[in-house]
């Protein structure tokens, strides 16, 4: 694929990535590891390919519709002995209780579908595109608070 695009000297690499780029969630460190990670790798190959034509671009959607919340829901109670652990009550607060307000917060699929084709048809597309209020909160809280009150601010909404 990457020949390709460097032989016809233009291409897209859109990657979706997540909101929760912005602020590392508890109990979330192994997604929050692997989105960490697609945005280096995403902003090293936009940096790497700089000035062949093809554009590398990232989508940051928050809470979308989607089966990802009940998948993970089914996922953990099948795979997680959360009640013998000493965080038990932790637990059952973030993936049981509060498993419905999170439900109630999603932004449509339409959403994240027009960032990307924005993406892909824009002649010169941004680096990233934050697809709803709660991505785009996040980002400023991020570059405006410390890292300690944004931490305070995550462990009070979650």
């Amino acid at each position: 694929m990457g020949r390709v695009m460097r032989e016809q000297v233009h291409g897209r690499i859109v990657t979706c990535s997540s909101g929760l780029v912005y602020q590392a969630y508890p109990w979330r460190g192994a997604y929050n590891s692997t989105k960490f990670a697609l945005e280096g790798l995403t902003d090293t190959l936009r940096m790497e390919l700089h000035g062949t034509g093809i554009h590398v671009v990232l989508i940051e959607p928050g809470l979308i519709e989607t089966d990802f919340g009940k998948n993970s829901q089914r996922n953990f109670e099948r795979l997680i002995d959360w009640e013998a652990s000493v965080r038990a009550a932790d637990y059952r607060h973030e993936f049981i209780d509060n498993a419905g307000m999170r439900s109630r917060k999603q932004a449509p699929v339409s959403l994240v579908t027009g960032k990307i084709v924005r993406a892909l048809e824009h002649p010169r597309p941004r680096a990233r595109y934050r697809v709803t209020t709660l991505a785009e909160v996040a980002y400023v809280l991020k570059r405006l608070l410390p890292t300690r009150a944004m931490d305070a601010l995550v462990r009070r909404v979650s």
